[in-house]
C-alpha cells in the first residue's frame, strides 16, 4: 500500500467551512491521538490555522506509552506558536485547565475582556466530541466509538470565557506514509473497510513483536516469541480457538481480536511511533525532494540547450 484515498463527501464540504470563518477564531485546539501523535496530525489544520496559535491535545495518554508521550510533548513545545499536553478525556482536572491555557495563548484578547473563541478540530475517533461534553459539563456533541461521527459544524458557548466550535473530523485526501496509512487503520481513526482488515493486523502484529514483544507474550500466554507477523495471528488465533474445519486458523477473526485489543488498550500502553522515526522520515523526504529538485533543473537546463 502506497497511499490511501478516503474523504467523504462532508469532510470536503467541512475544509471549506472551516477556511471561511478561521479568521473568527483565536485559538485552534488540535485534538491528537497520544498512541500516533505525528499520523494523526492533519496538515490541512497547519494550513487552515496559518499563523493562529494552536493547542495540541495528546488525547487517550491512558493508551499510550507514557515515555514516549513524553517525548512528543517535547518535540511539538519546540514549535513556535504551539502548546503541547497530554490528556485523558475522562479526567476532569485535566479538562479544567484547557479554558486556561487558551488564554494564556491569546493574552490580548483576555485584556480586552473577551471570550476567546476556540475551534476543535482533528482526524476522526480522536476524541473531540467527548471533549466539548467536558467542557461544557454535559452531553451535547455526538459520541460515537467509530470515525466520521460529526457531520456539520457546530458552535457552543462556555461561561468559563471561551466560545467552542465543532468541526467534523477530517482526514486529508490521500495519506502517503503508509506506515501512518496503517497506524490510523489499526487505532480505527479509519473505517475498517477502508482497508483490508487483515492488512492491518499483520502490520499490527509486525509492529508489536518489534517494539513491544513482552506484551504479546503476556497477553496471549505464549511459551515462545513467534518468527514473524503471520506466525503471531496463527498463534493468537490457536490460542483463542480461532479454528476452521481441519486445523487451519481463522485468520480474519484473529485479526478481529488483535485489533480489537489493541485500540481496547489490553496489550497495555502502546505508541506506535517515535520522534526519532519521524526525524528520519523527515531528513529523508528533504533530501528526496532536494534531488528531484536539482534533477528538475537539470533536465531544463538540456531542453534549455536542445531548443
Amino acid at each position: 500500500m502506497t497511499s490511501i484515498n478516503w474523504f467523504p463527501g462532508h469532510m470536503h464540504k467541512a475544509r471549506k467551512e472551516i477556511a471561511q470563518v478561521m479568521d473568527e477564531i483565536d485559538v485552534v485546539i488540535e485534538v491528537l491521538d497520544a498512541r500516533l501523535p505525528m499520523s494523526s496530525e492533519n496538515p490541512l489544520v497547519e494550513q487552515l490555522r496559518g499563523a493562529k496559535p494552536v493547542l495540541k491535545l495528546l488525547n487517550k495518554q491512558d493508551l499510550a506509552d507514557p515515555v514516549r508521550t513524553q517525548e512528543w510533548l517535547d518535540y511539538l513545545n519546540a514549535r513556535e506558536n504551539t502548546l503541547a499536553v497530554a490528556l485523558d478525556t475522562q479526567q476532569k482536572k485535566q479538562i479544567k485547565q484547557i479554558p486556561e491555557l487558551c488564554k494564556k495563548m491569546v493574552p490580548a484578547r483576555v485584556r480586552q475582556e473577551r471570550p476567546v473563541r476556540a475551534m476543535i478540530m482533528g482526524i476522526p475517533n480522536v476524541g473531540k466530541s467527548t471533549l466539548i461534553n467536558a467542557l461544557l459539563g454535559r452531553k451535547i456533541a455526538k459520541v460515537g466509538n467509530e470515525p466520521a461521527v460529526t457531520k456539520a459544524q457546530k458552535r457552543y458557548s462556555v461561561h468559563n470565557g471561551m466560545a467552542l466550535s465543532d468541526t467534523p473530523g477530517i482526514l486529508w485526501p490521500k495519506i502517503e506514509d503508509p506506515d501512518s496509512g496503517y497506524r490510523l487503520a489499526a487505532s480505527g481513526a479509519i473505517k475498517d473497510t477502508a482497508i483490508e482488515h487483515e492488512m492491518v493486523a499483520t502490520y499490527a502484529a509486525g509492529f508489536l513483536l518489534e517494539d513491544y514483544p513482552e506484551r504479546v507474550m503476556e497477553r496471549y500466554k505464549l511459551k515462545t516469541l513467534p518468527e514473524d507477523r503471520d506466525s503471531m495471528l496463527d498463534a493468537l488465533g490457536r490460542k483463542r480457538g480461532c479454528l476452521r474445519p481441519g486445523g487451519i486458523v481463522d485468520l480474519n477473526k484473529a485479526s478481529g481480536i488483535l485489533l480489537t485489543e489493541l485500540r481496547a488498550g489490553k496489550l497495555g500502553r502502546i505508541t506506535f511511533e517515535t520522534v526519532d522515526e519521524w526525524e528520519r522520515k523527515r531528513i529523508e523526504a528533504e533530501i528526496a525532494a532536494a534531488e528531484a529538485a536539482a534533477e528538475a533543473a537539470r533536465e531544463a537546463e538540456e531542453n534549455k540547450h536542445e531548443s
